[in-house]
């Protein structure tokens, strides 16, 4: 995660990914979530809403994805957009943005 004019920024590359086991590490990684990190969209919420105090996520690499990878994206996706609708119930700015 960087700081950037002071926002979190969390820089969230799927570029190359290849599994599904890697996809979910890619995300523990980008978020800092640890170790035990249930590397499911379950864990991914719980841990999205609990431990992450970023303000905007920045995604890349989709597009290197093979299509098996939609549903994955998509659910990503989702959940991003859920976690900005949540926040913004109590004043709090979230936002997430496909790069290239």
């Amino acid at each position: 995660m960087e700081k950037n004019n002071s926002m979190k920024v969390i820089k969230l590359d799927f570029t190359g990914c290849k599994a599904a086991w890697e996809f979910h590490e890619r995300i523990r990684e980008a978020f800092d979530f640890p170790e035990w990190y249930g590397r499911n969209w379950s864990a991914f919420v719980d841990l999205l809403w609990s431990e992450c105090d970023a303000d905007k996520v920045e995604i890349r690499g989709e597009h290197t994805l093979r299509k098996e990878f939609n549903d994955y994206i998509k659910m990503t996706h989702e959940i991003l957009q859920e976690e900005k609708e949540h926040r913004a119930k109590y004043g709090e700015k979230f936002e997430y943005k496909v790069i290239d």
